[in-house]
């Protein structure tokens, strides 16, 4: 049986200990309710402060739980409260655009689809809860980037990779795009990820009018484009499903 590592163990509980005090904890402290030495607990105090799961008061030394702990914490609740509240309205978007629907969330410098409508049609599809997808070319991606600027700043730090002969992979091109999403309230992906599939896709954002999500359509070329432009009332659709979900998550009016 693998042994447990102990240093992440020592993490764990040195996280629970700030978690359940409501006041800040100095070293003194913290080392002698876990009974650890001065010196261990400092190393481990040091490299939690600098992931961001702790913060130290400048003032007074002492420690207390920090903002990157608690914002994958709320990322998490974010997450299920999203597509508990989408999916009535991801439903109708199937139905009324006749594709399949896509949700997503920013997760490891990617696109992580949390909830999958298929087509509503009698054709052979796969469901694609779970899978990820690239910031840089897909609509769900490029939304995402656009809003939330922990995505923006992991879509420019990552590889670009060109996967068709319409990837736009080169910074100020990648950053043009993002312009202009944020312009018209959605983005699009014409044959940029895959040959012959595009899509669109709109911003979901939460109480605190920070962006949480985003939904789209998927779907051939020819279906979804008209005259080689996205049709307008796809557009139209995805937009009102995102306004939707926002409302539910009590954004109020976008």
């Amino acid at each position: 049986m693998a042994r447990n590592i102990q240093s992440l163990e020592r993490a764990a509980a040195m996280l629970r200990l700030l978690a359940g005090g409501e006041r800040r904890l100095g070293l003194s402290e913290i080392a002698s309710s876990l009974d650890l030495a001065k010196g261990t607990a400092h190393g481990i105090l040091r490299t939690l402060q600098a992931e961001g799961f702790v913060e130290q008061d400048s003032a007074s030394g002492r420690y207390q739980l920090g903002a990157e702990l608690l914002r994958l914490g709320n990322s998490y609740l974010d997450v299920h409260e999203l597509r508990a509240r989408a999916l009535v309205w991801t439903d109708d978007l199937a139905r009324s655009s006749g594709e399949s629907v896509h949700l997503g969330v920013l997760h490891q410098q990617g696109v992580l689809i949390v909830h999958h409508v298929f087509r509503p049609d009698d054709s052979r599809q796969v469901l694609e809860v779970g899978a990820m997808q690239p910031l840089h070319s897909t609509a769900l991606g490029k939304v995402l980037s656009a809003y939330d600027p922990v995505a923006h700043n992991e879509a420019l730090e990552a590889e670009r990779h060109t996967l068709t002969a319409r990837t736009v992979t080169d910074a100020e091109g990648f950053e043009g795009i993002l312009d202009l999403t944020r312009a018209r309230g959605y983005a699009a992906d014409v044959e940029e990820t895959w040959e012959g599939i595009a899509s669109v896709a709109a911003p979901i954002h939460d109480r605190r009018r920070m962006p949480v999500g985003a939904v789209g359509v998927t779907g051939a070329v020819e279906r979804v484009c008209r005259d080689g432009e996205l049709r307008p009332e796809l557009i139209a659709a995805v937009r009102d499903c995102a306004r939707a979900v926002s409302r539910d998550l009590g954004a109020g009016r976008f």
